[in-house]
């Protein structure tokens, strides 16, 4: 019987593992960018012990640094394995994380429910047994065939809720199946880990002491509960305080007021309860905002909480059906934290990631429960056997079309224009989700769509300085250079302490060779966010353009001390009198390859800065602009490069390609 189980559950890994197999090449997203692809600290391995005593090496936005050192740390050794930012070696370590949390949940699941199934002196009979193992995994395979949790395993930096609902689960398993290493308290080292993951792990003793006193035999349940519980409550409230220490005062985890956002929570576990039978509103960025007063949903969401806390009351009593209360009852403790701590989303799909753990098991077995009670009746009928059949071949089919459905869900994470499309079809009214869709329009040279987007995103967020930016740099590549201008000086009137307000704009002020103007801005972003390399980047660029040598190496020089193997950085700080016309002609020519035709072009300006009569700039920028189809740009710099360079074939082709592109309507 055992081999039986290992089997069944080595086939629900395997089938998780190829439901997941599309999803090892998706890019990076949303809080990735702050968290890892611009977080220079997880590029040296060397960082590993300041990541345990400095929280700003977690996200390179003040307002987002958070305590999670086991997360940078993981990141770190990502990056190190792939040699750089490789997707594939960042989703294979969560994915792995996420297997093993799958074994520990059916090792838990089996002693949870054997415990139910037994009373003092007169342990579970072993066909009870058997339908222990065979309900617990057909809970694991729901649970890790589910789209919902499709969006935890893809997003990077949302690991954090796997490594916490990862230790959760091992702790209490631990103490649930080995109670000899309780002495040592061997069992809370997952829950420390956890801890120090992503804070919602604080819940464990709530959860261990509800396992306590529902399973565990004595005369004083709560006080032996209690006590039980007392070395867990000792270390969640020592991380805690640690956690707080940590925190810097930059964080900023909302500005919802908190009785809207409290309000709003219980329709939001309405909607995680309904999600898991079905799950067809999975959205990475909702459009449901915070109720400004009581409403019909705020008060069905009061109805549903209550009668969910009824429910595990009512399930507590009866011994056979306690997994049912643990469950529901995990389900609630897991949701407390985002939604008693107001945050900036009143609704994400990785919260439901760690509370239906607990739900799944209440649901399996409810249902398990309720099919042993309808086969009784229907032997009269048929054979057991056959009903048994039958019962299989519905779950199997039922767990198929959730696999259909994660693996669909998988290739909506594939890049950030196919989630952002989802995301503004599912969520229309959502300002952030239009922005950055129009980013992705905008990545590949659309401007004029990416400005509709932006445009629809203003009644919405009529005072988001994000947006106001994204409207400079769409309305800079539109060549409305007055309109440009305006929206990046809004964007810091809105919000003069954010660096990125001053990059971008010293970033446009530098494409149009206002060199003055661009270093300020640039000096102001880095004094401002220190740990940013791009804006040190462009100060380079801009000290170098200037004849400012010294000062561009000075900037290398500081750059090298945040990131050591940054290239950039070093080919500067190592050789300054090489760092010229070729290596940006030759960054502008990867830059054009990669889509970025922005940077090519500011890079090919780089070049004219040095050498005015570079033919291979001209010819680079006219290659950059039409591509995005702005053939006035295009012929200018075009015949530009032939009249440097008359016998220059690419610049010919790349003007005939204009003149063409101009003459047909841009067809």
């Amino acid at each position: 019987m055992k081999n039986k189980n290992a089997l069944l559950l080595l086939a629900i890994l395997v089938a998780v593992c190829a439901t997941y197999a599309n999803h090892f090449q998706n890019g990076f997203h949303f809080d990735d960018f702050h968290t890892v692809t611009d977080n220079p600290y997880i590029r040296d391995l060397r960082n590993i012990p300041r990541f345990f005593r400095d929280t700003t090496t977690f996200s390179v936005l003040p307002a987002n640094r958070t305590y999670r050192p086991f997360v940078s740390m993981s990141l770190a050794i990502d990056y190190a394995l792939g040699r750089g930012l490789i997707p594939f070696w960042f989703h294979l370590s969560t994915f792995l994380v996420f297997l093993g949390q799958l074994a520990l949940m059916a090792w838990l699941f089996v002693g949870v429910l054997d415990r139910a199934a037994s009373s003092p002196g007169a342990p579970a009979s072993e066909p009870q047994r058997a339908r222990n193992r065979l309900a617990a995994l057909v809970a694991v395979a729901w649970y890790g065939l589910h789209p919902a949790i499709a969006e935890t395993v893809n997003y990077i930096i949302q690991r954090g809720d796997i490594f916490s609902a990862c230790g959760v689960v091992a702790s209490l398993a631990l103490y649930v199946n080995r109670p000899r290493w309780r002495r040592w308290q061997l069992y809370l080292i997952p829950f420390a880990i956890a801890l120090l993951s992503k804070p919602p792990a604080l819940v464990f003793p709530l959860i261990l002491f509800f396992y306590i006193f529902l399973f565990e035999e004595s005369p004083r349940r709560a006080r032996h509960a209690l006590w039980q519980t007392l070395p867990s409550l000792v270390v969640c409230a020592a991380l805690l305080a640690l956690q707080s220490a940590m925190t810097p005062k930059s964080y900023l985890p909302s500005m919802h007021s908190p009785w809207s956002y409290r309000i709003t929570q219980p329709y939001v576990w309405l909607r995680y309860v309904g999600a898991l039978f079905l799950p067809i509103h999975l959205n990475v960025d909702t459009d449901l905002f915070p109720f400004a007063e009581l409403n019909g949903r705020a008060v069905a969401g009061f109805v549903f909480v209550a009668l969910l806390f009824a429910a595990i009351v009512a399930t507590a009593r009866p011994r056979q059906l306690r997994p049912i209360s643990f469950g529901l009852a995990w389900f609630a403790f897991a949701q407390l934290p985002t939604s008693l701590y107001s945050l900036s989303e009143v609704e994400n799909d990785h919260r439901m990631y760690f509370a239906f753990v607990g739900l799944v098991l209440a649901v399996v077995w409810a249902g398990a429960l309720l099919q042993q009670a309808m086969l009784r009746r229907l032997e009269k009928y048929a054979p057991l056997p056959r009903w048994r059949t039958a019962t299989a071949v519905k779950i199997v089919l039922l767990l198929c079309a959730y696999a259909g459905g994660t693996f669909a869900r998988n290739q909506v994470w594939r890049s950030e224009e196919t989630l952002w499309k989802d995301d503004v079809e599912k969520s229309p009214n959502n300002s952030r989700g239009l922005m950055n869709y129009g980013l992705t329009l905008m990545s590949r040279g659309d401007y004029t769509g990416a400005l509709d987007l932006f445009t629809r995103a203003i009644p919405g967020a009529p005072n988001y300085p994000s947006l106001e930016i994204n409207l400079g740099i769409a309305c800079d590549g539109l060549n409305r250079l007055s309109d440009a201008e305006h929206h990046f000086q809004r964007a810091i009137a809105l919000s003069p302490g954010n660096d990125e307000t001053h990059f971008y704009y010293a970033r446009s002020l530098f494409n149009h060779q206002r060199l003055a103007e661009a270093r300020r801005e640039a000096e102001q972003a880095i004094s401002l966010n220190p740990s940013r390399l791009e804006p040190q980047h462009l100060l380079m660029q801009i000290n170098a353009a200037l004849g400012d040598t010294a000062g561009a190496r000075a900037v290398a020089m500081g750059a090298l001390q945040l990131a050591p193997g940054d290239e950039t950085a070093r080919k500067l700080a190592d050789h300054p009198a090489e760092d010229g016309e070729r290596y940006w002609v030759e960054l502008s020519l990867r830059q054009y390859q990669q889509k970025q035709f922005a940077e090519c072009i500011a890079s090919a300006r780089r070049v004219l800065a040095i050498n005015p009569k570079s033919a291979e700039a001209y010819n680079n920028i006219a290659a950059a602009y039409a591509e995005q189809k702005q053939w006035d740009e295009a012929i200018a710099a075009a015949r530009e490069a032939v009249r440097l360079a008359p016998d220059f074939q690419l610049a010919k082709n790349n003007l005939a390609w204009a003149l063409s592109g101009k003459g047909s309507g841009g067809h």
